[in-house]
């Protein structure tokens, strides 16, 4: 029997665990099969990594607002713009305030 993506990904991680594209893959992968709170928790690492993983902000404040989770998502938004200006990623700095920008006031939720 053919292994699944997931099984894939949870393979390559015993050889490599540190690998922040795999962790990044296997948080996606955790959201499609309906366990958000894990692949949220791989995210927020990446996005405490040194150095962040700029990709993981975005992903993670999607998660949060799909659990109506707004006020987190836009602080996880926040983070992410600041960690991708210090990289000098405008283009994920730009869709990440396009994000914020989408989620109104900040007393909304």
């Amino acid at each position: 029997m053919a292994m699944s993506r997931r099984e894939k990904i949870e393979t390559m991680l015993r050889d490599d665990p540190d690998d922040v594209f795999l962790r990044y893959s296997l948080a996606l992968e955790l959201e499609g099969a309906g366990e958000w709170e894990a692949g949220l928790e791989i995210l927020e690492a990446l996005a405490r990594s040194t150095p962040p993983y700029v990709p993981a902000y975005q992903m993670a404040a999607q998660h949060l607002v799909k659990r109506g989770r707004h006020a987190d998502a836009r602080l996880a938004l926040r983070e992410g713009i600041e960690a991708a200006r210090q990289q000098g990623n405008g283009h994920a700095a730009g869709e990440m305030s396009e994000l914020l920008m989408s989620l109104g006031a900040a007393g909304e939720e």
